[in-house]
């Protein structure tokens, strides 16, 4: 039954997730708000809902560009390089983004006639972004369900799994993640330094799967 509508950037996580529950999603919508990566990953987001047959939409958040403070915002130089570890990466937080979508994606959902909201946050987010950790997401569950006549549900489903667990199942689903986005610089290629590149191939490299990505350091 299609009765979900999904956050999808276009990223390993929430790809893996429009994969994992196809059957369940009705819509899938993205965000522009004006990051370095946010071109390279809709993209990516939409060609995947193309192939799966799934209505995508993006809306455009680019004021959070202007009044917001995080690293993602402020052009690639401004990204750290190192482990993705919270001294290093606390910087790349856009703050509140995570409620700002859900909130939107709740009314999208109510006024589709759908009973759940789904987002990608994993455990190796939980230490740097607190819109990511379980306990962000079930005080936004509760808020959501009281918030709709429907009474809207949150459903994070790889909340306590890991990169690496998320690119398995990615890997059993017969994913492609060479069409897949993690980057925060944004550029032609993964840079393979910032945090997200480094969590990206350890993740693959976990699991003995092939990294498909092209990176400038290699």
């Amino acid at each position: 039954m299609k009765d979900s509508i999904i956050i999808v950037s276009g990223g390993m996580d929430s790809i893996t997730l429009l994969y994992d529950f196809q059957a369940r999603i009705a819509l899938a919508v993205s965000f522009d708000y004006g990051s370095n990566h946010n071109a390279r990953e809709i993209p990516f987001a939409k060609k995947h809902c193309d192939k799966l047959g799934i209505r995508h939409i993006t809306i455009d958040l680019k004021f959070m560009q202007d009044y917001f403070q995080s690293s993602l915002l402020a052009g690639d130089d401004a990204i750290p390089a190192g482990d993705y570890a919270e001294e290093n990466m606390r910087s790349t937080v856009v703050p509140f983004r995570n409620g700002i979508m859900l909130s939107i994606a709740a009314g999208l959902a109510e006024s589709n006639n759908l009973k759940y909201v789904m987002m990608a946050n994993h455990g190796g987010d939980h230490s740097i972004y607190p819109d990511c950790r379980p306990e962000f997401v079930d005080a936004m569950d509760k808020a959501i369900k009281n918030g709709t006549y429907e009474e809207v549900r949150l459903q994070a489903p790889y909340t306590k799994l890991t990169k690496a667990e998320i690119a398995l199942r990615g890997k059993e689903l017969g994913i492609d993640y060479s069409e897949t986005w993690s980057c925060y610089k944004g550029g032609e290629k993964h840079c393979g330094e910032c945090g997200t590149c480094r969590e990206r191939k350890e993740a693959f490299s976990s699991i003995g799967m092939e990294d498909p990505t092209e990176y400038l350091s290699d």
